[in-house]
């Protein structure tokens, strides 16, 4: 049977590489997919062919860099589908300037959408779950940062966080029934999720 059929599942950064990628492979086991991107047109276009292929899916436009933004997303998300069941946090910017030239915008920035998104969109998203007693949350991380290049401070050290951040994350939540995985994005991301949540 299959364990993903007819599951909520939200992805933030849903529009376009990885994000994509696994929003079709959800919507193809049978979840629900709702997809964030901070620009609608890449997730219009994902959306639209998951409903072409016979799928559910739905968008929704939101910076979950803000706590509003995120908010927003997880009550639209709960409205329209009466819950959550897997979190997918990938939504991510990577910027390519070396340290010494890094304008201080980029190093915020990164370290808001990549840290501080994911860290709002596990609380407002774990408080949900909390009531139900169970979820799953995925992060997807840079790993090793194996061919990230040597201009990706901002990144890697955003990336290191989350890591750091999904461990305790599980640490805290589990116990609620809430189970935290940093998932490394390595070149079949999507086969990795998959078999993360297989291994539950």
């Amino acid at each position: 049977m299959n364990h993903l059929k007819d599951k909520i599942v939200l992805i933030t950064g849903a529009g376009k590489g990885a994000g994509r990628a696994l929003a079709l492979a959800f919507a193809e086991q049978g979840a629900v997919v709702a997809l964030n991107d901070i620009s609608p047109v890449n997730v219009d276009l994902v959306v639209a062919e998951i409903i072409a292929r016979g799928g559910q899916a739905r968008s929704y436009v939101e910076d979950v860099a803000k706590k509003v933004g995120a908010q927003y997303l997880v009550n639209s998300v709960e409205d329209d589908f009466g819950g959550i069941d897997i979190l997918v946090n990938h939504a991510a910017v990577e910027p390519h300037t070396p340290l010494l030239a890094m304008d201080e915008w980029d190093w915020h920035r990164t370290l808001d959408v990549n840290l501080t998104g994911a860290f709002l969109m596990m609380q407002s998203v774990g408080r949900m779950m909390r009531g139900k007693g169970k979820g799953e949350i995925l992060n997807i991380v840079a790993g090793s940062g194996k061919g990230v290049g040597n201009d990706a401070a901002a990144y890697l050290s955003s990336m290191a966080g989350l890591a750091a951040l999904s461990h305790q994350a599980d640490l805290e939540l589990s116990p609620l029934g809430i189970r935290v995985y940093a998932v490394e994005n390595s070149t079949d991301v999507v086969k990795d999720v998959m078999l993360t949540l297989e291994a539950k």
